[in-house]
């Protein structure tokens, strides 16, 4: 099967291209643009695929408060585009959606499944949102797959660390106090864990929406006492609310998924989010640390 990746640059795509090698094909954003889909129907034919996987996204949580605009643009409206080309062509699409299409449960306390009702909180979830309601009605073909607290290798490239636990060791080398949140609670998950999920999504011919992260859960001060003790880093952290820590954007309280369904449709059981992590950590000096753009 001939695999296109839109997004080939960044963190879930870059693990996708290593996992599926000869039989992917990679489309960085100078190749496809969601943001500019004259050229999507060119692109499609001359990649040959028979499989899609939409791994581009807008993730600046914060600043989509005030790009409201361009994240509706690249992840609602991009995926809309690119789920009718699908369409139009018989072809499959793969979408990675998010944990943040929930958190006005203000309650809840137990993982949700893929039935459960939405309820973003701010611009980024919205957006993240109106892209998976595009690809479910748009391309019968589909294969939704929700994801949370995503981490990957190739963030290493990108200023500022890229992604929390990157961020976590960048201010351990700083030598100063960090103050972590702790009343946010999700599921770490690595690449590597998402990747194989979506391979078993796909060899066992699903659709419909999945949920794929690791097991177990988190605050992200419990995340970075991790990050710090498996690294043999001693830090001084303090645990601190979100209103103090003042992000602009609002995040859930409670977002882990339940990935039962992952589980029971393919028998893939995802590994421990503290098992993941140790392994990204073993293999993180294995990479190497080449300049390339993300998406």
């Amino acid at each position: 099967m001939r695999i296109a990746i839109v997004g080939a640059t960044g963190q879930l795509g870059s693990e996708l291209l290593s996992l599926w090698g000869d039989r992917a094909v990679g489309l960085s954003r100078d190749q496809l643009d969601l943001t500019r889909p004259e050229g999507l129907e060119e692109v499609l034919e001359s990649s040959r695929a028979e499989l899609v996987v939409n791994a581009a996204a807008y993730n600046h949580v914060d600043r989509a408060e005030a790009e409201s605009l361009a994240a509706l643009e690249v992840n609602s409206q991009g995926p809309r585009q690119l789920a009718r080309a699908c369409a139009r062509r018989g072809v499959k699409l793969v979408h990675v959606s998010s944990d943040f299409v929930f958190g006005t449960d203000t309650s809840r306390q137990v993982p949700y499944l893929e039935t459960d009702p939405t309820g973003p909180l701010g611009a980024y979830g919205v957006s993240k949102l109106g892209g998976e309601l595009f690809v479910r009605s748009g391309c019968p073909g589909h294969l939704v797959v929700r994801t949370c607290g995503l981490y990957g290798h190739a963030a290493r490239q990108r200023d500022g660390g890229g992604n929390f636990v990157e961020t976590m060791l960048r201010l351990a080398d700083s030598g100063r106090p960090i103050r972590v949140v702790d009343d946010q609670r999700c599921t770490p998950t690595s690449t590597t864990v998402l990747a194989a999920a979506i391979d078993r999504l796909v060899q066992a011919d699903c659709v419909g929406l999945y949920h794929a992260t690791c097991t177990g859960s988190a605050t992200w001060y419990e995340f970075a006492r991790a990050i710090f003790g498996l690294s043999g880093r001693e830090v001084d952290v303090e645990p601190i609310t979100a209103a103090e820590f003042g992000a602009a954007a609002q995040r859930p309280g409670y977002s882990v998924l339940d990935c039962s369904r992952l589980t029971s449709d393919t028998g893939y059981q995802p590994p421990d989010w503290n098992t993941a992590l140790a392994a990204y950590l073993l293999t993180r000096d294995e990479c190497p640390n080449t300049d390339q753009p993300g998406d």
